[in-house]
């Protein structure tokens, strides 16, 4: 038998932020997705509501409260580096499509979101960059983007 309080499984856990604290990091959040992601980001933490709201309350204060709106890279920078995970991820398709549309809200080019795709294939596998490109395919067909001409190789 050891000494160990009751509560001493919980050692290591931070204290929950105070109402005051989370409020602003939700906050900040919701500003963030809104100048990312669009009407799109609010959709999905609508459609979590009555299932999981926590999560989506997880999503905006901490994905884009806290994580997204770090210093150190560009909201295209963010958006290159999310892309080429969900590619390598695979079955991520739905938020994939999300974040096509985000990375052309923050200013990437339809080329620019192909040849990330296309960058990725080289480690993740071409079965994974043609599911992803397909996704891009439909959003830039939403969009108006289509024909996409990447550069020729000299």
């Amino acid at each position: 038998m050891t000494n160990a309080s009751p509560d001493s499984h919980h050692a290591g856990r931070q204290a929950p932020l105070g109402p005051d604290v989370e409020r602003a990091r939700y906050e900040r959040g919701a500003r963030v997705l809104a100048a990312v992601d669009g009407d799109a980001g609010q959709r999905v933490v609508d459609a979590l509501a009555d299932v999981a709201p926590a999560l989506a309350h997880h999503v905006v204060a901490y994905g884009f409260g806290e994580v997204y709106a770090r210093p150190g890279l560009t909201p295209p920078q963010r958006q290159l580096v999310t892309l080429g995970i969900l590619t390598a991820l695979g079955g991520c398709e739905p938020q994939l499509e999300v974040h096509v549309n985000a990375a052309l809200n923050v200013g990437l080019t339809a080329i620019e979101i192909v040849e990330a795709i296309t960058h990725a294939a080289v480690y993740c596998g071409f079965p994974k960059a043609l599911n992803a490109i397909f996704v891009a395919k439909r959003v830039f067909a939403e969009r108006e983007l289509l024909p996409v001409t990447a550069p020729q190789i000299g």
